[in-house]
């Protein structure tokens, strides 16, 4: 994990950020970076989550790291997990209400994952996959 720790500190520098903090923990196989660049960052960071993501674990297989990496920038990974959380929550309530299905936003694999395991434990309600590929989405239904 240090080899990735280190190879996203000299792409960060070579990329012209200045002063990048990568912080590891490795019981989570998780990259927690601090980039402070001013406001034009945000709109950038869900892509630049992408992208250090996908190199950080292309670095990994390389070296040996096998299973999943994950990258957080500027806390965006942690503030989205939490507001995907917060949807689901939301749409379990509104299906309870409304007894009618509630499609939720098309998401990536990660979030619908996240979507199915919070609401998994729940005996009012279900949750399914559906749509092709950018537009595959969770929907929330009522077990009648």
């Amino acid at each position: 994990m240090e080899h990735i720790k280190k190879a996203l500190q000299e792409l960060l520098g070579i990329a012209g950020f200045v002063s990048p903090v990568v912080e590891l923990d490795t019981e989570g196989a998780r990259f927690s970076i601090l980039i402070e660049e001013g406001e034009w960052i945000k709109e950038w960071i869900p892509r630049l989550v992408a992208d250090l993501g996908f190199l950080a674990r292309t670095i990994g297989r390389k070296v040996g790291v096998h299973g999943m990496v994950y990258v957080d920038v500027n806390n965006y990974r942690k503030e989205r997990e939490r507001l995907i959380v917060e949807i689901a929550k939301a749409a379990a309530r509104k299906v309870l209400i409304t007894k009618t299905d509630v499609q939720l936003p098309p998401m990536n694999a990660y979030e619908r994952r996240l979507v199915h395991t919070e609401l998994a434990t729940r005996p009012d309600v279900k949750t399914e996959s559906f749509g092709d590929k950018r537009d595959r989405r969770v929907i929330v239904k009522p077990l009648l």
